[in-house]
């Protein structure tokens, strides 16, 4: 196991009638921001609790934080929170809108221009961002319980990330009731979000980690018995609460820790969102098996680990059983409805590959993965082999 330190200051509240918790968790004499995106809350009923618990409290709202959180829009809140003396955050909604909100923490004490935070990057350490807190509404991208975050910016077409150990949420409230007003696609891209992100973080070579090979084994297989229940009609609240603890576990840093990580298929994966559009958890259904297939050689040991526990599968040929198991993981994307190959989703996929190799080289990523050594080449021909 490799060498490691971990932190997660993170408060959660978990379970029903949870959002009440917010009347006693932030102080009376703050004022609050309220950061929402485009307005389901006010269908659900979430708006509503919300504000009743929060009925006391100074509150100033912001609506509109788009998924995949635009640069421009994050700037007029921004100044909203300049302008108001705001002094506390509350982000209410999925990944997209906690991580618009971790951005806002960050540059509201930031002294030069706020997307140098991003591509510098800036880390912001304890005591430099602004307090702030999440009422999760979407469970996929473990946001509400680690310090990380993606921005896009339209006009560059750029997606870029950042993070400290400063952009822990305060508290999280993590209410699975949520879940039964969730649109099935909305699921199924937070099925293969949280998916992917247990990927990232376990499919590399083996590190003597047995404690964290086996949670995140746990929380695969734990997406994959609950997906048909969480895609049915009828709403499980088992299921449901299954399904955000294991999103909220995926990448809370946890299973991340004493192991290699990779990260390529999120930063390839970012690049087509950024070009084409495409919800984020498919741009890693698309990247993830040809990434898992170009590079079989050295993640291979296991890939077939993986098709043993995961799948139960057999046999004592490792490449052959690591094969099947991309072919298992690809077809666990097609069952919820999710289709692998980019020209699924674009007739204009053609070139796409070459805009990817670009952007790494532009970043100055040289060398991405476990072993930091997948260039912007290795980029351009995983992501071809996925058209």
């Amino acid at each position: 196991m490799l060498n490691f330190e971990f932190k997660n200051p993170t408060k959660i509240h978990f379970g029903k009638d949870t959002i009440s918790k917010l009347t006693t968790e932030i102080p009376q004499d703050k004022r609050i921001l309220l950061l929402y995106g485009g307005g389901s809350i006010k269908s659900n009923g979430i708006y509503e609790k919300v504000l009743d618990a929060l009925s006391g409290h100074q509150v100033v709202e912001f609506g509109g934080i788009p998924a995949n959180p635009e640069y421009s829009i994050l700037l007029q809140a921004l100044d909203l929170i300049k302008e108001e003396n705001i002094d506390f955050l509350l982000a209410v909604g999925g990944g997209s809108v906690i991580d618009g909100t971790k951005f806002l923490a960050a540059a509201a004490n930031y002294d030069g221009e706020p997307w140098e935070i991003l591509t510098k990057p800036v880390r912001t350490f304890e005591g430099q961002a602004l307090a702030f807190a999440s009422v999760l509404t979407l469970p996929a991208t473990g946001s509400e319980m680690n310090s990380g975050y993606v921005i896009s910016r339209r006009e560059t077409q750029e997606k870029l990330s950042s993070g400290g150990p400063g952009l822990f949420p305060v508290f999280s409230i993590l209410d699975p009731e949520v879940v039964r007003s969730i649109p099935q696609r909305q699921i199924a891209n937070g099925i293969a979000d949280a998916y992917t992100h247990v990927l990232e973080q376990y499919m590399t070579y083996p590190a003597g980690a047995l404690l964290q090979d086996r949670i995140s084994e746990g929380i695969l297989l734990t997406l994959q018995e609950i997906a048909p229940s969480l895609l049915s009609k009828e709403f499980d609240y088992t299921a449901a609460s299954n399904f955000m603890w294991s999103c909220t576990m995926a990448l809370n840093g946890l299973i991340g820790k004493g192991v290699p990580t990779d990260w390529a298929v999120h930063g390839m994966g970012h690049e087509l969102t950024a070009q084409f559009g495409i919800d984020h958890a498919r741009t890693l259904a698309i990247v993830a098996p040809s990434h898992y297939r170009y590079n079989l050689q050295t993640k291979k040991d296991k890939l077939a680990q993986y098709a043993k526990r995961v799948w139960d599968l057999s046999g004592d040929d490792t490449e052959a059983l690591a094969l099947q198991g991309i072919e298992k993981m690809e077809s666990f994307f097609h069952s919820l409805g999710i289709d692998t190959r980019l020209s699924e989703y674009t007739k204009d996929f053609e070139g796409a590959a070459e805009k990817v190799k670009s952007a790494f080289e532009a970043r100055g990523w040289k060398g991405q993965g476990e072993y930091r050594k997948l260039t912007p080449e290795d980029a351009q021909k995983i992501v071809a082999m996925s058209y």
